[in-house]
């Protein structure tokens, strides 16, 4: 009947609507009225909720739509109301205006420029900026808080110019606010990302950028399949493996790594300083993970806050546009480092 075609149209708009919400778990209401997810072990609800869950158009989804994307099935709801109807015309033109903006939301983040922080970093630091204080507070709204985090460089001709490269930095603890003092933060950089297309401020007025997210892993092998020069991969990762292997030229026959570790711990600002880094950075990266050992290297000879043992080569890493660019940076900038701390090549 016209009832039941009606009413099974209005069910598919529904299953449509709730799916692009992402509402793809069934909830239960505490007393509390927080929301938790049904899981096996979860109380069972009431026998209301129980009836709801029976009846939800997600649960009892028939295997043919549930095979489908999303875009097959609005397409199905198009074609069976060929009608013409303005509401359904209305709804059409509202979920594709959506489904448009969640995609430009994927890969567009807010972006301060701040500190050009590597992988791994962690970074304390309190701010008064009003509008970074904002962009904090919109933030926490979020699952997992991030914005993007920009760096400068400066060129040979002394200009200083803002990297378009940097990392997504995640507020690791609850930022302390403070009327006359701002916002107390701490931060850690996660994946490297590069700006795509024009930065604009958004209606709020912090800057944003549409952003490409960058894997270390993806890139070596685009170069090994797309680079003038194939082998170039495997000579970075026997670069890097200078930089965990016994050296003649170091003490002992200590590795880089381990040589620097030593002299840094005789030049830390604190005690524990070097401990603590070495805590916040993990193990370094496997040899065949060049990439990760570069930027690895490049947050401890650069740590934060600074130790002034060495060269800042974090801006170099960023930019590079090669692996065996980056593991060169590293190498050297470890290089100097070791010998300025030990005397027999003071940078300054």
């Amino acid at each position: 009947s016209s009832i039941e075609i009606r009413f099974c149209l209005r069910m598919k708009l529904l299953t449509v609507s709730t799916l692009l919400l992402g509402s793809c778990l069934s909830i239960a209401v505490t007393n509390t009225g927080a929301f938790t997810p049904l899981s096996p072990r979860s109380p069972s609800p009431s026998i209301r909720q129980k009836r709801h869950v029976q009846h939800s158009p997600l649960v009892r989804l028939p295997p043919i739509l549930r095979k489908k994307t999303l875009e097959t099935q609005i397409g199905m709801i198009y074609d069976e109301n060929d009608s013409g109807s303005d509401n359904t015309d209305d709804f059409m033109a509202s979920l594709t205006q959506r489904m448009a903006q969640v995609k430009s939301e994927e890969t567009k983040s807010p972006l301060v420029v701040l500190d050009a922080m590597v992988p791994r970093q962690v970074m304390k630091i309190q701010v008064k900026n009003p509008l970074l204080i904002n962009l904090v507070r919109n933030q926490l709204a979020k699952e997992t808080p991030t914005f993007g985090m920009l760096g400068m460089a400066m060129l040979n001709t002394g200009e200083r110019i803002h990297l378009t490269t940097g990392v997504v930095v995640e507020i690791m603890e609850r930022p302390i606010f403070d009327d006359d003092e701002g916002v107390q933060l701490v931060l850690r950089a996660g994946k490297r990302f590069r700006i795509k297309g024009e930065v604009e401020n958004n209606a709020a007025g912090w800057t944003e950028a549409r952003v490409k997210y960058l894997d270390s892993t993806e890139e070596e092998e685009h170069e090994v399949q797309n680079g003038d020069d194939q082998m170039a991969v495997a000579r970075a990762i026997m670069k890097g493996r200078e930089l965990t292997s016994p050296h003649a030229n170091m003490k002992d026959n200590l590795s880089l790594v381990d040589r620097w570790i030593e002299l840094a711990k005789e030049n830390e600002k604190e005690p524990g300083q070097i401990d603590r880094l070495l805590e916040e950075l993990g193990e370094i990266p496997a040899v065949d993970e060049p990439t990760e050992r570069a930027l690895w290297v490049g947050a401890l000879i650069n740590p934060l806050p600074a130790m002034g043992v060495a060269m800042e080569i974090r801006p170099a890493l960023l930019t590079a546009t090669s692996v065996q660019k980056k593991i060169e940076v590293a190498c050297d900038g470890m290089y100097r480092s070791i010998r300025h701390m030990d005397g027999s090549a003071p940078m300054w």
